[in-house]
């Protein structure tokens, strides 16, 4: 019995090779797809040969299968519906898939192998193409095929007779997640999708983002430098209406340090309100600080009963400090409230904003410090962290200089060494943001993420309670571990939080929506994770 010949996958670009796709394609849409009339060369040649990428299989010298991809408009779609820029999303990058072909023989046992090889091939020319978004004219035969793998039809139907085609199309981000196990044995190897990410940091970045990162380091003394420092702390002020913002190297625990600082060179004691895990943190950052204040505590996931607040701010504390949104529960403070029961006792009041900032609309007028990071719903990399203020700051001599707000301030934002690569980064993705589309779009997708978790019987922490649309907390029962179930969905390319102690201790996992993020990877999440708890349920039942 012969072995047969290996297949080879690769982009067409000899002459041989351009001669049998035409061979090809007069095969497939002459004679088997009657989309053009018949002609003695037996040839077909695609009217947008010249700039179409063929991505094909060989088999030795002999083509065994193709598609090809372009990214110049007009499409062929464009002929075939005239309002086709209705469907498509403005600013993605956008290329049309055509002319998909399997020779016959070739259709049983190996056309599967074919078929992902070509995809995976597809899929790495789109990564390097920085393509997020594709078309094709499916036939009509293969629709199942196509939602297999992510595509979703838009507009009539087209052609006529036999050669009648289904106007579809994919994000790369959610072709990554539909065409993941179908992939995944693609003799192209390696084919490495990148997992979708529901953590709250480092989230999925952009790839214009990405991009802006890997730029060449300069100096944070140049020229260009503090013009895109000057550009980026007014593009965040503008964010979240603030007066001023200082840019540090560090997380979002630096950044609540320079807050406690900030409160040491008060007189008078402050007040903390704590109701899940970051609260707790914000009490020890001020014991770390030593800090004179009382703690007002509050049963995780629940809000802050703000009637209590009030009655303990009687005593007429310098300051109190809490987080925005309890990143543990996703339960959100009501800032406003805050503000006015503040004001009316001469109070000054601190957020950490680090999980609100680019997720909520945030305004912090009226407070006096508040703290964020680049690395959640700004949509950056990890490593830069803020501080927001409305007031003169100055130097102070008793606090590190690393954490001295106002040095940074009288040094114009940059008293020493700043990652420019950092700064370009989040730079690029402010700049890349409709910051009111973003709000809508997350609550949205949100809401019927917690619908179809509830309908799929999971326990949603501080359900009945104003939560923040970017964190989903999930209480397991004790039949399975939060660490099993985060592992299982990491195994299945679904990236949860899971592994910090506090939802350990809890058996808690988390949904984070801070980073760029799909709905249909959002719609595939709830489905994996459901088989991922029944199986859970299964072994414990065994």
């Amino acid at each position: 019995m012969s072995v047969p010949k290996p297949l080879t996958f690769k982009v067409a670009d000899q002459d041989w090779e351009f001669d049998q796709v035409h061979q090809l394609n007069y095969k497939t849409f002459v004679e088997e797809i009657p989309q053009h009339p018949p002609s003695t060369s037996r040839r077909l040649v695609d009217k947008f040969h010249t700039e179409n990428t063929y991505l094909i299989c060989l088999q030795g010298r002999e083509l065994v299968g193709m598609l090809a991809v372009r990214g110049n408009r007009p499409f062929s779609l464009d002929q075939k519906l005239p309002d086709l820029n209705s469907y498509l999303p403005p600013a993605a990058v956008i290329c049309e898939v055509r002319l998909l072909a399997v020779e016959i023989r070739f259709r049983g046992a190996r056309g599967g192998q074919i078929l992902r090889g070509m995809l995976a091939l597809l899929w790495q020319h789109a990564v390097e193409r920085n393509y997020g978004f594709a078309i094709i004219s499916g036939t009509t035969r293969q629709q199942k095929l196509y939602q297999h793998l992510g595509f979703a039809a838009f507009g009539p139907i087209v052609g006529s007779g036999d050669a009648r085609f289904q106007p579809m199309s994919v994000a790369l981000d959610t072709f990554e997640t539909a065409a993941r196990e179908f992939l995944r044995s693609s003799p192209v190897q390696p084919f490495h999708p990148e997992p979708a990410n529901f953590l709250p940091g480092p989230v999925a970045i952009r790839r214009e983002v990405r991009q802006a990162f890997e730029q060449t380091p300069e100096s944070h003394r140049s020229e260009t430098f503090q013009r895109k420092l000057s550009a980026t702390k007014k593009n965040l002020c503008e964010l979240v209406r603030a007066e001023n913002v200082e840019l540090f190297t560090g997380s979002g625990t630096l950044a609540n340090d320079v807050v406690a600082g900030q409160l040491s060179l008060l007189e008078g004691s402050g007040i903390i309100l704590s109701n899940g895990e970051f609260g707790e943190r914000l009490v020890d950052h001020a014991q770390r600080f030593g800090l004179k204040f009382n703690t007002l505590t509050f049963a995780w996931g629940e809000p802050f009963d703000m009637g209590e607040v009030e009655r303990w701010l009687l005593t007429k504390p310098s300051w109190l400090w809490c987080v925005h949104c309890e990143t543990s529960t996703g339960v959100l403070a009501d800032v406003s409230a805050l503000k006015r029961v503040c004001a009316n006792n001469g109070t000054k009041l601190c957020l950490d904003a680090i999980s609100t900032i680019g997720t909520v609309p945030v305004h912090l007028g009226e407070v006096y410090l508040a703290s964020g990071t680049s690395g959640k719903g700004l949509r950056a990399y990890p490593g830069l962290s803020m501080v927001f203020y409305n007031h003169a700051v100055l130097p102070a001599q008793t606090l590190p200089r690393c954490l001295d707000l106002g040095l940074y301030a009288e040094q114009q934002g940059v008293p020493f060494t700043l990652s420019s690569n950092l700064l370009g980064a989040l730079h690029r993705a402010l700049e890349s943001e409709s910051w009111p589309e973003r709000f809508s779009t997350t609550t949205e997708l949100s809401v019927r993420l917690r619908s179809n978790l509830c309908e799929a019987g999971f326990d949603l922490v501080g359900r009945d309670h104003d939560v923040s649309p970017a964190v989903i907390s999930i209480a397991l029962p004790r039949k399975m571990t939060s660490t099993e179930v985060g592992n299982a969905m990491e195994r299945a390319g679904y990236l949860i939080s899971y592994k910090s102690d506090y939802l350990r201790r809890k058996n808690w996992i988390q949904i984070c929506l801070m980073g760029e993020c799909a709905s249909g990877k959002a719609t595939s999440l709830v489905k994996r994770l459901n088989r991922v708890c029944r199986k859970q349920r299964q072994s414990v039942e065994i």
